[in-house]
């Protein structure tokens, strides 16, 4: 059985930096993309970013440039540094790991106060 535990997540004010880790534990063969997904309340979850075997990365739109995603294929970890964070970053932050199956993170909390 593999568990995703993600963490990182807290209270910073405008402008601030966050970083998220996410890691894997069970069994874990070949992992495919890697993901962060947000979800803000009253909203759907949302993708922010995205990470490729190859280290193809995709951001959406609203983090691009001020966020990073990154892997670590050894020990199975993902990161997303979060800088120069705005109140709309405000989510609960999961990340997703694609191993043939879908498998998510519970959540760590994102608040970014102004």
């Amino acid at each position: 059985q593999v568990k995703l535990v993600d963490s990182g997540g807290g209270l910073v004010q405008v402008g601030g930096s966050l970083r998220l880790s996410c890691a894997a534990s069970g069994s874990i063969s070949d992992i495919n993309n890697m993901g962060w997904y947000r979800q803000a309340p009253g909203k759907q979850r949302e993708l922010v970013a995205t990470i490729t075997s190859t280290g193809d990365t995709y951001y959406a739109d609203s983090v691009k440039g001020r966020f990073t995603i990154s892997r670590d294929d050894v020990d199975n970890t993902l990161w997303l540094q979060m800088d120069n964070l705005k109140p709309e970053d405000t989510a609960v932050y999961y990340c997703r790991y694609d191993l043939g199956r879908i498998f998510w993170g519970q959540g760590t909390q994102v608040t970014v106060s102004s």
